[in-house]
């Protein structure tokens, strides 16, 4: 038994983006193609008992916790013209899902939760998602693989130190992916890796909060990424 959880925001995007500046076509039709695709890939691999499509809405709760830069304010480029009617499109065809004060990558969170990660795969190519313990199915590569409990932990404080460039959420500077595998190397614990990127962090508990609850993908409505408890603290 598995559930499909499809990033609808990259499926209508990639539909709609495919016949912008005189391309013609129909992004609905687009949009179907690449759905179709996931679930007959999806069910190669897996008895799939049903699937989601998820849409980021317009109200987003990391707007107002962003205080060191914009969220996502670095993105520049104009959408496609028919991205907002495709999302509809794909919701109401595809049992799909709009998020409210939240994206639609932490509903797949809270989804992939509920139904356990041996019963989910995540179909998206945005590498956000892999700090979600399930099977990972790339939208375009076709690729999939299994990201575990300590795996998904181990990415999230790894972006924590790095930053998210693409969301114009800020790591610690000068600190990239090898000086960030360095730091967490050998690390299995959470709070071990929690108090590495505080000391990377020079203790600077605010900031890291902000970045960290920026970066942190819900597991249950309305959670808020806190500091993790120190196992011998119970």
């Amino acid at each position: 038994m598995a559930y499909v959880l499809i990033d609808g925001d990259i499926v209508a995007y990639r539909a709609a983006a495919s016949y912008e500046g005189g391309h013609s076509g129909d992004p609905y039709e687009k949009a179907d193609q690449i759905t179709q695709g996931i679930l007959d890939d999806c069910s190669f691999y897996a008895d799939v008992d049903a699937h989601h499509m998820f849409m980021s809405g317009t109200t987003n709760f990391r707007k107002a916790i962003a205080k060191t830069k914009v969220y996502k304010g670095n993105r520049k480029q104009a959408k496609p013209e028919s991205l907002s009617s495709v999302k509809t499109y794909l919701v109401d065809k595809y049992d799909g899902e709009f998020s409210v004060d939240q994206e639609a990558d932490d509903l797949i969170g809270i989804y992939a939760t509920m139904y356990g990660p041996a019963d989910s795969i995540i179909a998206s190519i945005d590498k956000d998602m892999l700090q979600i313990p399930a099977y990972h199915y790339n939208i375009v590569s076709g690729k999939f693989q299994r990201v575990t409990d300590n795996e998904g932990t181990k990415f999230f404080y790894t972006q924590l130190l790095t930053g998210d460039t693409a969301d114009n959420i800020p790591g610690v500077q000068g600190i990239g992916p090898k000086k960030a595998d360095k730091i967490l190397e050998g690390l299995e614990d959470e709070y071990e890796m929690y108090e590495a990127c505080l000391n990377a962090y020079q203790g600077d508990l605010e900031f890291l909060t902000e970045n960290a609850q920026l970066l942190w993908l819900r597991r249950e409505e309305g959670q808020m990424w806190q500091p993790p408890v120190k196992l011998e603290d119970f």
